[in-house]
C-alpha cells in the first residue's frame, strides 16, 4: 500500500472521538498480542493531562537525547502529516517506514477480524499507537508516550511505564471524560501503575486529591512540581530562564506556563538519573511546533494551538505580557466540539484586529458563526486559511500576529507558511 493509501485508510477508521466507537482496551490488547507484545520489554514514560502534556513530552525527549539516548516520541494530533506522531530521535518516521509499520499492524488486525477475536478494525488512534510501539521496539532505548484522550481507556494504556507524569488537568472532552474535574482527573489517573512513581504538576485541589488517592491505593510515590522551588524566573517572548538552587535553566518554549512543564520534565529526568548538564542542554534546545512557535519576525507571526479555556488563558497571559504597546492581530478558527465561547471571551478582547477563518476540516465552524459570538469593532472573516494568511501579512511591522484556536488551523497555517512538516528538533 502507498503512503497516501495508508493515510486514507487510517482516516476512514475514525478516531476515539468518532460516534459509536466502543471505548475499552480489549481491541488494543488483542492487537499488541498478535504483534508479539511490542508494549513489553521497553522503557517508557507515560504522560497524561489536559494542557502541557505534549510540551512536557518534547522537553523530556530533548533532554534524553542530550543525555545520549536513542528516543521515541508518540504524540497526537499531528499538525501536517501523520508521520509526525511517531518520532525517533526528534524526527518523524519516513513515509516508507510509516507504510511498513501500517502494513504490519493492518495485517494483524485483519487476522484478528477473520478469527473473530475483535469486533471491528482498530481505530485510527489504536492503529497508530501499535505502529509507534513497533517502531520504538526496533530502534529506541527510551520512549515517551503521550496519552491521546483521558488515560484509563486510552489505547496507550497497554504499556507498563517506569514513570508516569500528569500535567495540569482542566475541562476538555467532557462528553467522554465527565463534566467534573474529579471525573476527568480519575480518567487521567488511570495511567498510574502499581509501584510506578508519578510526577504531578500543580492541580486544582479536587484533581490532586483524586490523583493522590489513586496513587496511594497503588503504592505509587507522588513527586509534586509544587515542591520543586525555583527562583529568579525571567520571561522572554521566545523562552524563559530560572534557577534551581544555584543552577540556571533556560527553556526554549515561550510562555510562563512552560516553566511548570519544565519543572515536570526536570523531575521526570531526575527520576531517570539524568545529569544536570544534559537537562540544561535539553531544555534550552527543545522545540515544540505549533505552541507559541515563531515563524517569522517583523511582523511576528506566531502559531499557538490554544483550543480550550486553559490554553486560551495561557495565551492571554502571554499577550498581556508581550503584546502590550504594540498591535495585536488574532487569526482564529475552531472545531465544533470545543468551548468556543469561553475561549473567544478570553482572547478576542485582547486583539486590535481579528480575522476569523476555518481550517479545511469537516468539523470546522464557519467563520460567520464565530463572528456572530463577538461584537469586536475591528473583525473580518477569511473563508480559507490561505486567505487569512494574506490578510495577516498586511499587519504593521511591529505587530504580534497570532494564529490560534484549533490545532487543525495551526497545522494548515504552518504548512502554508513554512512548507515543511513538524518535528521537535
Amino acid at each position: 500500500m502507498s503512503y497516501p493509501d495508508s493515510v486514507q485508510y487510517l482516516y476512514s477508521l475514525g478516531n476515539e472521538l468518532k460516534t459509536g466507537v466502543k471505548f475499552g482496551l480489549d481491541r488494543m490488547r488483542a492487537l499488541v498480542a498478535e504483534l508479539g507484545h511490542p508494549e513489553q520489554g521497553q522503557r517508557f514514560t507515560h504522560v497524561a493531562g489536559t494542557n502541557g502534556k505534549g510540551s512536557t513530552c518534547a522537553m523530556i525527549v530533548s533532554i534524553l537525547e542530550q543525555a545520549g539516548y536513542s528516543t521515541g516520541l508518540y504524540t497526537s494530533p499531528h499538525l501536517i502529516e501523520p508521520t509526525e506522531r511517531i518520532q525517533i530521535d526528534g524526527s518523524g518516521v519516513s513515509e516508507t517506514e510509516f507504510v511498513r509499520l501500517f502494513d504490519k499492524v493492518h495485517a494483524a488486525a485483519e487476522k484478528l477480524l477473520s478469527d473473530g477475536r475483535i469486533d471491528t478494525h482498530p481505530s485510527y488512534f489504536e492503529t497508530m499507537t501499535a505502529m509507534g510501539l513497533l517502531a520504538f521496539r526496533e530502534r529506541c532505548e527510551i520512549s515517551v508516550i503521550e496519552v491521546g484522550l483521558g488515560g484509563r481507556l486510552d489505547a496507550t494504556n497497554v504499556i507498563l511505564p517506569e514513570l508516569t507524569v500528569i500535567t495540569p488537568i482542566s475541562y476538555d472532552h467532557e462528553a467522554y471524560l465527565g463534566n467534573t474535574i474529579e471525573s476527568i482527573a480519575a480518567e487521567k489517573a488511570g495511567i498510574l501503575k502499581p509501584g510506578v512513581p508519578v510526577i504531578v504538576s500543580q492541580q486544582e485541589s479536587a484533581a490532586e486529591r483524586v490523583i493522590c488517592e489513586r496513587a496511594a491505593g497503588l503504592k505509587c510515590e507522588v513527586i509534586r512540581t509544587a515542591d520543586l522551588k525555583i527562583s529568579r524566573a525571567a520571561l522572554r517572548d521566545d523562552g524563559s530562564s530560572f534557577y534551581i538552587g544555584e543552577e540556571k535553566y533556560e527553556c526554549g518554549l515561550p510562555g510562563a506556563h512552560q516553566i511548570e512543564n519544565a519543572k515536570a520534565a526536570i523531575l521526570a529526568c531526575w527520576q531517570m538519573q539524568i545529569e544536570t548538564e544534559a537537562i540544561q542542554r535539553g531544555l534550552k534546545s527543545v522545540r515544540w511546533p505549533g505552541r507559541l512557535e515563531f515563524i517569522s519576525r517583523h511582523p511576528d507571526l506566531v502559531l499557538d494551538g490554544a483550543h480550550n479555556p486553559a490554553g486560551a488563558a495561557a495565551l492571554a497571559a502571554y499577550i498581556r505580557q508581550f503584546g502590550t504597546g504594540r498591535p495585536v492581530w488574532l487569526v482564529y478558527g475552531a472545531m465544533r466540539d470545543k468551548a468556543i465561547q469561553e475561549v473567544t471571551e478570553k482572547l478576542f478582547p485582547l486583539a486590535d484586529h481579528l480575522i476569523v477563518t476555518a481550517p479545511d476540516f469537516p468539523r470546522a465552524v464557519r467563520p460567520e458563526a464565530i463572528l456572530a459570538l463577538t461584537s469586536h469593532a475591528n473583525a473580518s472573516t477569511a473563508q480559507t486559511v490561505a486567505e487569512a494568511i494574506r490578510l495577516a501579512r498586511s499587519a504593521p511591522k511591529d505587530a504580534l500576529v497570532l494564529f490560534t484556536g484549533s490545532l487543525f488551523l495551526v497545522g494548515e497555517a504552518r504548512r502554508l507558511l513554512t512548507g515543511r512538516a513538524a518535528s521537535i528538533s
